[in-house]
């Protein structure tokens, strides 16, 4: 016998269903060759078809609108209408990368550059069949789920840029087109050193990972220009006037980057396990580099965090009483032990507001919740303090670790609590502290403080 509740679910997901199928229906008479071409040559699932067919509608309606030539990839134009997607609201997480997969599938294989019969530039069996070894490899190495979308997509960008312009296969690729690639990201692109390193890392694993080719030197290529950058970081006072226009979980999540020096993902990232009250602990486990570390609970949130906490074990049992509840487990945890992902210590200590559809495993779960959120959210906090530094979600933690020291604690401890490989890359927050406090007197202030003595 059903009850309410169960009854109910059943519905939702019914009237979920129905809604999906009229998407997929009214989708079916958009662009009909490009879905005909894909379902015969089943480069994709045939319920995904209509959606993908759809993302390409409203890509080349956005060429037009902005007067963009929309008869061949062009990398920029993608990137601009990904990136509006992402900005809209009403946009799901996993959709910019269908949108851009359904672009690559109508570009690089439906239209005559790539056509398989004839052998043409890019072949879809090449291309798509890398790119699902490299995602499997990825996992295999339990990479982030950021990381995986991050290396895809500059594979991705690179497969358009080596293989569009000559008949050339995936396997034909070299260190040459590797070091073409990013000398055009630094000369024509123009992009910044850690996008370039970026990109390198991705196109790395590929060559040696997926086509298991070493690149050799690359000791020409133009690389771009990275100088000695200082960190932004806030006054106490500014810190004050930030916190002051937070409120509720904002300013919790705030507290906390502040106050344990944590970053961003981190934060995110944190499991009910990892915050040991008794202690006055926060535990980072495989953070950067892979690395665990501990870092200090701030005693000024205890209560509060304890409280949201009990909210939030509120929120995992009515997830697991609608038949949900599971999480995401790190590496094969999932496997060995099967009922662990809906344990309640398991739980993201900062959950999403709504479930979602993990994209590895396909279940319905509660993800943590989303980094663009607490950007927003430390954005508009700076706004409203009126602070014009170029402060991001990251300065909190520059501010922690430069407050520290400005409190006399040893280099090496704030090392340890920022969790630096290398104890220089701690030492570029003495710098900063040596130009808050030790800055010398213009020469024109003292001229006029000669001055103010001379006329009394």
């Amino acid at each position: 016998m059903f009850t309410f509740s169960y009854f109910m679910i059943l519905c939702i997901k019914n009237e979920m269903a129905e809604n999906v199928a009229k998407l997929s229906d009214a989708n079916k008479n958009i662009l009909p060759e490009f879905q005909k071409f894909l379902i015969e040559r089943k480069l994709a699932p045939e319920k995904n078809v209509p959606f993908l067919a759809y993302w390409v509608s409203r890509f080349l309606g956005f060429a037009r609108r902005h007067e963009y030539p929309a008869t061949e990839y062009n990398e920029t134009i993608v990137q601009e209408f990904i990136e509006t997607l992402r900005l809209d609201k009403r946009t799901l997480d996993w959709q910019p990368r269908q949108a851009n997969d359904a672009i690559v599938l109508y570009f690089f294989n439906f239209l005559g550059k790539s056509d398989i019969q004839t052998g043409g530039v890019l072949k879809i069996a090449d291309v798509y069949g890398t790119l699902k070894e490299m995602q499997r490899l990825i996992r295999l190495k339990h990479y982030s789920y950021s990381t995986e979308r991050t290396y895809l997509q500059w594979v991705e960008r690179f497969f358009s840029y080596a293989l569009a312009s000559e008949n050339k296969k995936v396997e034909d690729l070299s260190s040459v087109d590797f070091k073409n690639f990013l000398s055009y990201l630094a000369l024509k692109q123009r992009v910044s050193s850690s996008t370039q390193n970026q990109a390198f890392n991705a196109i790395l694993f590929l060559f040696r990972h997926v086509l298991g080719k070493e690149i050799g030197d690359l000791g020409d290529t133009v690389r771009a220009k990275r100088g000695q950058k200082l960190p932004v970081v806030l006054t106490i006072e500014e810190v004050k006037k930030l916190l002051s226009h937070m409120n509720g979980t904002n300013l919790l999540i705030a507290e906390l980057l502040y106050g344990a020096g944590l970053r961003l993902m981190e934060l995110a990232r944190l499991r009910v396990h990892d915050i040991d009250f008794d202690v006055n602990t926060i535990y980072i486990r495989s953070s950067k580099g892979d690395k665990d570390r501990s870092t200090m609970l701030p005693a000024a949130v205890k209560e509060r965090l304890k409280e949201h906490l009990k909210a939030v074990k509120a929120l995992h049992d009515k997830d697991l009483a609608s038949g949900h509840g599971a999480v995401y487990l790190p590496d094969a945890l999932e496997r060995k032990y099967p009922n662990a992902a809906k344990e309640w210590h398991w739980q993201y200590v900062f959950p999403s507001s709504k479930p979602s559809v993990d994209p590895r495993s396909g279940k319905v779960g509660r993800h943590h919740i989303s980094d663009k959120s607490i950007q927003l959210a430390i954005r508009d906090a700076l706004r409203q303090a009126g602070i014009v530094k170029h402060a991001t979600v990251h300065t909190l933690r520059h501010s922690f670790a430069t407050h520290l020291l400005m409190k006399g604690v040893n280099l090496r401890e704030i090392q340890e609590l920022l969790g630096h490989k290398n104890v220089e890359t701690t030492m570029i927050y003495t710098h900063v502290l040596r130009d808050m406090t030790n800055a010398p007197q213009s020469p024109l202030d003292a001229l006029y403080d000669n001055r103010t003595e001379s006329v009394s």
